[in-house]
C-alpha cells in the first residue's frame, strides 16, 4: 500500500467511524433543546403563585400586587388592564400576551 492509498484508507475509516458514532447517538441529543412553554393563565382567577409561574418577568411580589389590585378594583377586562398595577408596563404585557386570558 503506497502513501496515497494509506491516506485514502485512513480518511474512509475515519468517515465510517464518525458516521457510525453519529448513528448511535440518540436523535434527541442532536436536536436543539425545546423551549419551555409557559402555561396560559386566567388573570382574573389565578393565585399569585400561578401568575408568577406563568408570566415572564413577573415574580411573586408583583403577582401578589396583581391579585391585590384585582381584589380591590375588580376583574381585568383584558391583558392591557394589567398596566394599572405598578411595575407592569407595556413590554411585560406584550411579552406575556399569549399566556394571558381573562374569561
Amino acid at each position: 500500500m503506497n502513501m496515497f492509498q494509506r491516506i485514502a484508507f485512513q480518511r474512509i475509516a475515519l468517515l465510517c467511524l464518525l458516521t457510525l458514532g453519529l448513528s448511535m447517538t440518540p436523535a434527541a441529543s442532536l436536536a436543539e433543546p425545546a423551549l419551555q412553554a409557559r402555561p396560559v393563565v386566567n388573570i382574573n382567577q389565578a393565585s399569585a403563585a400561578e401568575l408568577a409561574e406563568a408570566l415572564e418577568g413577573v415574580g411573586l411580589t408583583r403577582a401578589e400586587a396583581i391579585v391585590a389590585d384585582r381584589e380591590q378594583h375588580g376583574p381585568y377586562a383584558n391583558a392591557d388592564a394589567l398596566s394599572r398595577v405598578s411595575g407592569i408596563g407595556p413590554a411585560t404585557i406584550e411579552r406575556n400576551r399569549s399566556q394571558i386570558k381573562t374569561d
